[in-house]
């Protein structure tokens, strides 16, 4: 999945695409490098970030998912129904939801669903997340809400444990260090690792250096993690840089004889 975020505050690329030319432009680009789905975003859902209105939040994505729904398969980037409901008309044929909330009305809606967890809200998320076992309670939780919207007559559902979703470093090192058990054959899995805090902070550490290493400089530890994730069975990758992230996984699926891993 090829992030495509038209808001003025997301941790990497607020603020770029706002417009909706520079968001199609942005849209073509990531097609020619590869990828199969543009997830487009109206809401910055970072440590820290504030609700956004759901008139801003349709503003910002409607018109986007419209110019882009004729020439790429889109996924709408919300926990908001309204939202999720307007996109879905507008083209959109995936909901990509953090709050795992939006599952029958995917199915209703007949479109598939990435059911994503997060551990409180974005604004408190990052305060003091707190788990006994991480890797088992995210996977249970996500199975229970994957399978209630099956259950409701969802087709397409993808999990994802929610990398930096109200989790601490080492939260998500053991979830990436347990990917394999979430691939249970059950559902395919999604993961998103692009350009994280936890990247910048494993990168610094790698070059000896206190502070994290900044947000245009994780390529590395994107492309390491993403690899990491499609070697133990992850099917879809959610990326800012889809060129390398492509690449990667072309050499993993040759490696594996695999032909089912997807960027978006």
């Amino acid at each position: 999945m090829g992030i495509l975020n038209v808001t003025p505050d997301s941790f990497s690329d607020g603020g770029l695409y706002r417009e909706t030319d520079a968001a199609v432009s942005r849209a073509q680009e990531m097609l020619s490098e590869g990828a199969d789905i543009i997830d487009v975003g109206g809401e910055s859902t970072r440590p820290g970030a504030d609700p956004v209105g759901l008139d801003e939040e349709m503003s910002r994505v409607i018109p986007v998912v419209e110019a882009i729904a004729p020439i790429a398969a889109v996924a709408v980037d919300t926990r908001n129904e309204p939202v999720a409901r307007a996109a879905v008309a507008a083209g959109a044929t995936v909901i990509n939801d953090i709050s795992a909330s939006l599952g029958l009305v995917a199915a209703e809606l007949g479109v598939g669903w990435i059911a994503m967890h997060m551990q409180g809200e974005p604004g408190s998320m990052q305060h003091n997340p707190s788990y006994g076992d991480v890797v088992s309670e995210v996977k249970d939780y996500l199975l229970d809400r994957a399978r209630q919207a099956r259950d409701g007559g969802a087709g397409d559902v993808w999990i994802d444990p929610g990398f930096g979703f109200g989790k601490t470093m080492d939260h998500n090192l053991q979830l990436l260090a347990g990917i394999d058990r979430f691939v249970t054959g059950e559902f395919p899995v999604a993961i998103g690792t692009s350009r994280k805090s936890t990247l910048g902070n494993l990168l610094a550490a790698s070059d000896g250096v206190d502070d994290p290493t900044p947000l245009d400089d994780r390529l590395e530890g994107s492309v390491t993690t993403a690899t990491f994730a499609m070697l133990h069975g992850v099917d879809l990758i959610r990326v800012h840089d889809v060129k390398a992230a492509r690449q990667a996984a072309v050499v993993v699926a040759g490696s594996q004889d695999r032909t089912t891993t997807h960027l978006c």
